[in-house]
């Protein structure tokens, strides 16, 4: 029964992040205003697709495992410093996508294992 609460807490969790994902650029609606509506939208194509940044390649699969791996990391650093970012927008797409939900799966796995292992008395 506790796991299954954890999960439920867990997709909760998720859905309502998602609000948080990035959407249409329109300037016209800010906070402030009384009649914000809140409007749900997919993230939109990516302009620096398969561009590599200055001096760097472009991210791909392996690069997308390690920020997945490192994300729950950079999450919290970005809170406190806005030039960090955990998702690379200079990738080439899919592959950087797999890699990264991949080590984000790595990272749940290693956390699910390593907590609520009891020996039983």
């Amino acid at each position: 029964m506790k796991k299954k609460n954890v999960f439920i807490i867990f997709a909760l969790l998720l859905v309502t992040l998602t609000a948080c994902t990035t959407g249409s650029k329109d300037s016209s609606a800010e906070l402030g205003k009384s009649d914000t509506q809140i409007e749900f939208t997919l993230p939109g194509p990516n302009p620096e697709l398969n561009k590599p940044a200055e001096g760097r390649v472009v991210s791909g699969l392996l690069t997308g495992l390690w920020h997945g791996i490192i994300s729950p990391v950079t999450l919290f650093i970005s809170f406190f410093s806005p030039e960090i970012q955990m998702y690379d927008v200079f990738n080439t797409g899919p592959l950087y996508n797999l890699g990264f939900l991949l080590g984000v799966a790595v990272v749940f796995v290693i956390l699910g294992f390593s907590g609520g292992r009891r020996g039983k008395h």
